[in-house]
């Protein structure tokens, strides 16, 4: 080897260690910088900056009732989006040109969610953080062919909560939904409706998808990974919500909810507002938490939700926005222009919550969560669609140990989603004082830093079938693809 080339290798040597690249190639320093820093487009002449375009609010599609059935038909297609004036991005959308519209669903009525693939490769619908049979789950098991319907159809069988539903397809999701196939799933019921809460779906009711992408010189969607990023993530520069760069919303001066979904590939938020005002988070995952929370900053990884509620009464004809603290950057800005027509006032305490009893707990499970040498694993396996690595029993109460023990010299952070049922967080770090307030209601994702480790408190209360898995994976997109993913059945 020539010297010049064992040096260039020399200077690589760690990371080469750590992210994989096992052959010992001489490579020329633009190759290797590709490889393991990133080679991504700039977008910066592309984002303005100027936060002059107005917000889109996804459609709202609350089904069609057919002899007791409500029916949503949603189109899963290609498209093309205008992020940019002068420029069509292509991409991939459910219903329109990216993205997908809202579903509106009410506990304990009956759905039949028609999804019809007009895309040229295979893809599925997740219904994430939805309590559903495992045939009706969406996952890898439940393709859909270019050109065919699936159905979801269930009756709804969980409280209030935002949901969300995107592609769950082998070893294609991250690209999938970086192309733009995500939208909302909000359940309501009796609880939720009775409740003094702001209501009216886009106006002081607001969905905020919050994603980073990169796009090339032309405006496309870049997504070309390379093997460091594939390990610790692929965050765009380029902050999008609801399909729109650099947004304003107009909103009134009363109490707003802004129902927040991280619908990153792998970036995790931390939100707070300009002025660094208060506000109090009323719901996460999957339930509204039993009294509403007061923050100054919001943490959310990929594939979390939170339900916050800003109280703008006496802010009318101000302006500020909402901020991303890690990068330095803004997501939106929020103008408060409107005078309200309605008032409404949070209630100091939001539902009552089972909580399930340690004292019954009948199994404990661990789960290691590892990343070396270009793998990512759980239990040192890598995703196997015929191999079933857990088997739950119905209405046993189960301790999960989750801990993130991969890639700790490069700081690698993770989180644990669990289909199907819903969770609660007993211990962080060997401590119940570790665990946040507003992580105390239930949750189906769960974040780990590197080295955490989490215990929740888990049971399954409907549902067998012996033979379609529910899988439990990382929601770092790019780890569920490159195998941190498990599969476990209910009997």
């Amino acid at each position: 080897m020539k010297r010049r080339s064992f040096l260039v290798l020399g200077s690589v040597g760690a990371s080469t260690l750590l992210t994989g690249c096992l052959p010992m190639l001489i490579m020329n320093r633009d190759k290797i910088s590709d490889m393991f820093s990133g080679g991504n487009p700039s977008t910066s002449t592309l984002n303005s900056k100027n936060f002059n375009e107005k917000l889109a609010i996804p459609l709202l599609l609350e089904g069609k009732n057919i002899n007791g059935v409500y029916h949503y038909d949603l189109t899963i297609q290609e498209a093309q989006h205008r992020f940019f004036k002068d420029k069509l991005t292509h991409t991939y959308a459910v219903n329109g040109t990216y993205l997908a519209p809202t579903l509106k669903l009410i506990n304990g009525e009956k759905v039949s969610i028609n999804y019809t693939n007009n895309l040229k490769e295979l893809t599925t619908m997740h219904g994430h953080g939805m309590h559903v049979p495992a045939e009706m789950d969406g996952t890898a098991h439940q393709s859909i062919a270019p050109t065919q319907t699936w159905s979801a159809q269930y009756r709804v069988n969980q409280r209030a909560c935002t949901n969300w539903y995107h592609p769950h397809a082998m070893g294609t999701t991250a690209e999938q939904v970086y192309q733009g196939l995500a939208g909302l799933i909000i359940i309501e019921d009796k609880e939720s409706q009775a409740l003094d809460l702001p209501k009216e779906y886009g106006v002081d009711d607001i969905p905020l998808v919050l994603q980073d992408r990169f796009f090339d010189s032309d405006g496309q969607l870049y997504y070309h990974p390379t093997m460091r990023q594939t390990m610790m993530g692929y965050k765009g520069d380029t902050f999008i919500v609801n399909g729109v760069i650099d947004p304003y919303v107009e909103v009134p001066a009363k109490e707003v909810r802004l129902r927040l979904l991280n619908g990153s590939n792998s970036s995790v938020y931390e939100l707070a507002f300009s002025d660094s005002r208060a506000f109090k988070q009323i719901a996460g995952d999957n339930s509204f938490l039993e009294q509403p929370v007061s923050l100054h900053t919001l943490r959310l990884s990929p594939g979390e939700r939170a339900e916050i509620v800003v109280d703008l009464g006496s802010d009318f004809g101000k302006t500020f926005y909402l901020n991303e603290t890690r990068q330095g950057k803004a997501f939106l800005k929020v103008n408060v222009t409107k005078k309200a027509t309605s008032k409404t006032v949070l209630p100091t305490v939001l539902t009552k919550l089972e909580k399930y009893s340690t004292s019954k707990v009948v199994r404990h499970r661990r789960f290691i969560l590892s990343g070396m040498m270009g793998r990512v694993m759980i239990n040192n396996k890598r995703m196997d669609m015929n191999r079933i690595d857990e088997v739950l029993k119905l209405n046993e109460t189960e301790i999960w140990e989750i801990s993130n023990r991969g890639m700790m010299m490069m700081r690698m952070e993770h989180n644990f989603h669990i289909h199907s049922t819903h969770f609660m967080v007993l211990e962080r770090n060997g401590s119940y004082a570790n665990v946040l307030e507003n992580e105390k209601g239930y949750k189906d994702t769960v974040y780990l830093a590197a080295g955490d480790t989490v215990k929740i408190i888990v049971k399954m209360t409907d549902y067998t079938n012996k033979k379609v898995p529910y899988m439990y994976h990382c929601h770092f997109l790019e780890h569920e693809d490159a195998g941190m993913m498990g599969q476990f059945t209910v009997e």
